[in-house]
């Protein structure tokens, strides 16, 4: 790990937000760079100071009050399923008449039918949104579990040839640090029924992780989108399926893959 690459990570090693290769890293540069065991003490200090200042601010009892009047009244369930005011127990006025329970069993089993209809509809996704909880979820898998990297590495000479063997394709592995988007790693990963090889940059202290698969499903064009908060693109180019995912911002990966491309096209 380089000086710049370290001080960028320093904030979230001081609040304990990286993974333990990405802290491991940190600290063996931390062992052998006097300017950043500066900047390290000046930054855990302010954290410091920062956790133990009492923040907090009561809610002024007026204002409970007005934010509580503000709040619509809440009505029963018989009240939101059918907008009308409950009856005495039994019956239900409809055109001055009372009807018994009869009718009312008759909506329930069908409302009951129709919700579970729809149920089985919507839990079966298409299957681009299917990929796409796929993609979400490994990305979220790696970050949680400490498996964002199984070789660590800035050197793409490293990276692809650690895939020799273990995937039966060739993935393109592009070094995008001059554009500020730094190869740090790859991992082997399975999604939409096979293995795929994953490529991890970094924007400053957000991980990007490029999944990539023989095929040309996708389109030539980046289809952006958003998910559960994190942006993600997917495209294909000589071959390969592309998908690419970040909790940084559209921009920045927008960024991401006009380099990634460039390089593709040179």
């Amino acid at each position: 790990m380089d000086h710049e690459q370290a001080c960028e990570l320093l904030p979230g090693y001081v609040d304990e937000e990286l993974s333990l290769s990405e802290a491991r890293e940190v600290e063996r540069h931390l062992a052998d760079c006097p300017a950043c065991q500066d900047v390290y003490e000046q930054q855990r200090q302010a954290s410091r100071q920062i956790h133990e200042a009492d923040l907090r601010v009561e809610t002024p009892p007026e204002l409970v009050k007005r934010i509580h009047a503000a709040l619509p009244l809440r009505r029963s369930l018989w009240q939101r399923l059918f907008g009308a005011p409950e009856r005495a127990a039994g019956t239900v006025k409809v055109g001055g008449a009372s009807l018994g329970w009869a009718p009312l069993g008759a909506m329930a089993v069908s409302f009951a039918a129709l919700a579970w209809s729809a149920g089985l509809y919507l839990s079966t996704p298409p299957g681009d949104t299917h990929l796409t909880e796929e993609i979400v979820d490994s990305h979220v898998r790696s970050l949680q579990f400490n498996h964002l990297y199984d070789v660590i590495s800035t050197d793409r000479h490293t990276v692809k040839p650690w895939f020799d063997g273990k995937i039966d394709f060739a993935p393109p592995v592009i070094d995008l640090a001059p554009e500020g988007y730094p190869l740090v790693g790859g991992r082997l990963d399975y999604l939409n029924g096979r293995a795929v090889a994953v490529m991890i940059y970094r924007y400053k202290l957000h991980p990007i992780n490029l999944y990539v698969w023989p095929g040309n499903d996708s389109g030539a064009t980046p289809k952006l989108e958003v998910r559960n908060g994190y942006h993600l693109a997917h495209w294909s180019a000589a071959g390969m399926n592309y998908w690419a995912i970040t909790d940084a911002g559209e921009g920045e990966l927008d960024g991401f893959i006009n380099g990634l491309r460039a390089h593709q096209a040179s």
